[in-house]
């Protein structure tokens, strides 16, 4: 017989989706938590190994509360993991105020995935030297979804919206990504510099002939340029490739890409 959960403590209860992410390991029990000082739902949550970042909607006693929500000794807290497609533009109790865009900025334990944002058409900012206090100041000031594997990175109170990222292949990370984030496409391939995230401009053939190998002279007469590395693109043999990897991944892209 299960004892009564004593008054002073809170009943926590958590959506499939989170029990994974407990500090402790899996749990599809409520948690008894001991309510030992005035502490936000925030707080708690993230004490028992889950960051808000996850979360989609919280309820105490059964009305709906946001993260800053003070419980009292004997309530029963329901936490809900974000649902999918999570709508960044839109906003919520826990999230008032919606991003204008969805935007990235991608942390070094997955930096792999910000090519792949880069190359599907979305801006993804990436600097594998940046420490996780830069990231949050960069995601609060250009309004960014966080993506990483780092949990305290997203417990960060400057972070609003984000995503621990469960897939382990990059490939895999994308389709995660896209999927959560309900980005279905069509999408805008080889639009944006695979280096430096910028946006390519369209540029004569006459102005760069200079810097292009003999068979890409003979063969290819569109290019586009980076504007921020000077790198230049045009449509070879490898963005068919690519075009027909993410084809294969179940992602879709314009008919044209370069």
């Amino acid at each position: 017989m299960k004892r009564k959960a004593e008054k002073r403590n809170l009943i926590i209860s958590l959506s499939p989706d989170l029990q994974d992410l407990l500090r402790h390991g899996p749990n599809s029990e409520p948690i008894e938590y001991p309510l030992k000082r005035r502490a936000s739902l925030k707080d708690i949550v993230e004490s028992l190994g889950i960051p808000h970042t996850e979360i989609g909607a919280i309820q105490a006693d059964g009305r709906e509360a946001d993260f800053g929500f003070i419980p009292e000794p004997g309530q029963t807290i329901q936490v809900s993991a974000a649902a999918v497609p999570f709508d960044v533009t839109r906003p919520s109790l826990l999230r008032p105020e919606p991003l204008p865009a969805v935007r990235f900025v991608v942390d070094v334990n997955v930096g792999r995935l910000a090519a792949l944002l880069r190359l599907t058409g979305f801006d993804a900012a990436y600097e594998n030297k940046l420490e996780d206090g830069q990231i949050a100041a960069l995601a609060h000031r250009e309004k960014r979804i966080v993506l990483s594997k780092d949990r305290a990175l997203l417990k960060r109170s400057k972070i609003v919206f984000g995503r621990l990222v469960r897939a382990v292949r990059p490939d895999d990370q994308l389709r995660e990504t896209l999927h959560f984030f309900g980005l279905a496409g069509p999408y805008e391939l080889f639009t944006r510099c695979l280096l430096c995230n910028r946006v390519l401009e369209p540029v004569a053939k006459t102005d760069i002939l200079h810097r292009l190998e003999p068979k890409t002279k003979k063969y290819f007469h569109t290019f586009k340029i980076c504007p921020a590395c000077d790198r230049i693109y045009w449509r070879g043999s490898h963005c068919d490739a690519m075009a027909a990897k993410l084809a294969q991944s179940g992602l879709c892209g314009t008919q044209e890409p370069l």
